[in-house]
């Protein structure tokens, strides 16, 4: 049974943000197809990591994963569509925060 929290909400929100990302980084004229590949796999096992306990690596590697292919991404991409990957990035680092308890904030976690 899957308890629905803030933190699995904010989790999910970033999952799916960077998962659109890679898609659109995929479909892109550009040449950052590998990247779009490697972005969309990670947000996909990052998003089944919060579902399913099986998972290798634990959601914490798996978000960590991904904020490094988006900061990446960040780097390599030309001036277009910098605003979803940002957003992506500053979602999950906050949940990466809040889920290591580096900041409490009552109600949150």
């Amino acid at each position: 049974m899957i308890t629905l929290s803030w933190l699995l909400l904010i989790a999910i929100a970033g999952g799916v943000l960077a998962l659109i990302d890679g898609i659109l980084r995929l479909r892109s004229k550009g040449g950052s197809t590998v990247l779009g590949i490697i972005e969309t796999v990670v947000a996909a096992l990052f998003l089944l990591s919060l579902f399913v306990p099986g998972i290798p690596f634990g959601s914490v590697v798996l978000a960590i994963v991904t904020i490094i292919v988006v900061i990446v991404g960040l780097i390599v991409r030309g001036k277009g569509g910098l605003g979803l990957a940002i957003a992506a990035l500053a979602v999950l680092a906050f949940w990466l925060v809040l889920v290591n308890r580096w900041v409490v904030i009552p109600g949150l976690n």
